[in-house]
């Protein structure tokens, strides 16, 4: 339970220049109990509250015509800032050097030596970290000093002694360090209190939820994962019985989920309706492959779903439990990022739609949103659950879909998970899954020639979800999982097992 806030705290404002990791600056700095918010350059407002500034990367040039700049208000209020890549490369430019192509793009994990520097207070004077940039600083400003460069010779971080800049992302986990470096700039250089918690988000966004909401009803559309769960929770906190929760079973859901979820959310006190609609959404995939197209079908069905059941009790908003991690790939976050793939409850929503959308959780991530559960009460067995999408198998089945693959691909999904539990393993995995792929390939099974699918499984380590590292299962239970899986579903004749980080891969394979 939460009671009350500190109503003025100080903060640090993070401008977004469109990186895929804006958002996760944000909560690197949350995560030492200081209030970080997110502003547009064309839109920033710099209150009094207001401690220091990041520039986040992006994916523009600072040469380029059109390209987004340093607001006038930053560069005179006098704040520390942080650059980090593209808002290095900003810094250089609004101070008196020059950033040009560089001679060698560096993508990935890099060798950085250090000097000494209050922002790198306590690090090592050699670290590996993570890059992502095709320009490079040629010429610093002048009053500026080099503090960092990479093995490749290119300058990698400056200061003049207030202001600093970096070329690499301290704010991804693998660049060693990287958060001891944010929490020097916050701390050492912005000097900032701790004193926010999540608890305090929990309590603005009841107060935002009810001011928005009024005395209007809200639907919330909710599948029992971690997400929607935590949102409709938080809602009811603002609204009561003006919540009302639908279940829609797609007939894309993992086995036995569609009678198990109901059951469970009852528990939680919210309203809930029940509508089996996955015939309609078979139908309306049938023929379809691509896999923008199916995340649209699916999205737009829903809404459909969401506005006949808004209609009959008379729903002015539809609750989703939208996180950052879905807004930033579906190019969302930002009017200049990069767009990775729709989700069904961001990129694939249809345009005209009559129900206006509540998102309270929109700039968390999983890991705080699950911090956020935790603080309103919910149930560990909601909170702990693996993260699902929201079109379901409907993108772990590549190619067409249809109910008989997705019954398949149900019971190998079911093989592997519990397979997984029975070793002591699920627990020590962030997520894991089956992918049904479009192919099949030839086999034996009873000394005769065997024609069946080839499925592929996938368990990653993340703590966000906007990186992740493929998790080494024992080989010995990948074997039993794979003997298991061609034993007891007849359909398939070969298990292959993902090792792809993200990047360069996503998660989920469609």
């Amino acid at each position: 339970m939460f009671f009350g806030r500190i109503d003025v705290m100080e903060r640090i404002v993070v401008l977004d220049y469109g990186s895929q990791y804006t958002m996760l600056l944000a909560r690197r700095i949350r995560e030492f109990g200081i209030l970080c918010t997110v502003e547009h350059p064309s839109s920033v407002v710099l209150d009094k509250d207001v401690k220091g500034i990041v520039l986040s990367g992006g994916p523009q040039s600072v040469y380029e015509s059109g390209s987004l700049d340093i607001p006038k208000e930053v560069l005179t209020a006098g704040l520390p800032i942080l650059g980090i890549c593209y808002g290095m490369h900003l810094m250089v430019k609004n101070f008196g050097g020059t950033v040009s192509r560089g001679k060698k793009a560096e993508y990935g994990l890099t060798p950085v030596s250090l000097e000494d520097s209050k922002l790198l207070t306590d690090v090592p004077r050699t670290i590996t970290a993570w890059m992502s940039h095709g320009d490079e600083v040629t010429t610093l400003p002048p009053c500026y000093r080099t503090i960092a460069r990479s093995g490749n010779g290119v300058v990698a971080g400056m200061t003049d002694g207030r202001n600093y800049a970096l070329q690499f992302h301290p704010e991804v986990h693998h660049t060693q360090c990287g958060t001891k470096i944010l929490e020097n700039f916050v701390l050492k250089v912005c000097d900032v209190s701790r004193n926010w918690k999540i608890s305090d988000f929990a309590y603005e966004q009841v107060e935002k939820i009810r001011e928005i909401v009024g005395n209007k009803k809200v639907i919330a559309g909710l599948s029992g994962g971690v997400d929607s769960t935590v949102a409709a929770v938080l809602t009811a906190r603002a609204i009561g019985a003006n919540l009302t929760g639908i279940f829609v079973n797609h007939g894309l859901m993992r086995k036995d989920e569609e009678c198990e979820v109901p059951e469970v959310m009852k528990t939680l006190g919210i309203n809930l309706r029940v509508v089996d609609a996955s015939d309609t959404f078979f139908r309306k995939l049938h023929g379809v492959t691509d896999p923008e197209r199916k995340r649209k079908i699916i999205g737009e069905t829903f809404i459909e779903v969401f506005e006949g059941e808004a209609s009959d009790i008379d729903a002015d908003f539809l609750l989703q439990g939208t996180i950052y991690s879905d807004v930033i790939e579906s190019a969302a976050s930002s009017r200049t990022s990069d767009k990775i793939k729709s989700h069904h409850n961001v990129g694939g929503l249809p345009e005209n739609m009559k129900l206006k959308l509540l998102e309270p959780l929109r700039e968390l991530f999983k890991d705080e949103v699950r911090a956020l559960g935790k603080t309103l009460g919910i149930s560990s067995k909601f909170i702990d659950r693996q993260p699902f999408p929201g079109p379901g198998l409907g993108v772990r089945i590549l190619g067409e879909v249809d109910a008989e693959k997705a019954r398949i691909l149900k019971e190998v999904d079911d093989i592997f998970l519990k397979t997984l539990e029975e070793y002591g393993e699920k627990g020590k995995i962030w997520q894991a899954f089956a992918v049904l792929l479009p192919v099949k390939s030839v086999g034996v099974k009873g000394d005769r020639r065997a024609y069946g699918y080839v499925v592929a499984l996938r368990a990653v380590h993340s703590a966000e979800g906007m990186t992740a590292s493929w998790y080494e299962i024992p080989h010995a239970v990948l074997r039993e999982i794979s003997s298991r899986i061609t034993s007891r579903v007849p359909e398939v004749g070969r298990v292959t097992y993902d090792i792809t980080d993200k990047p360069p891969a996503t998660i989920e394979w469609e």
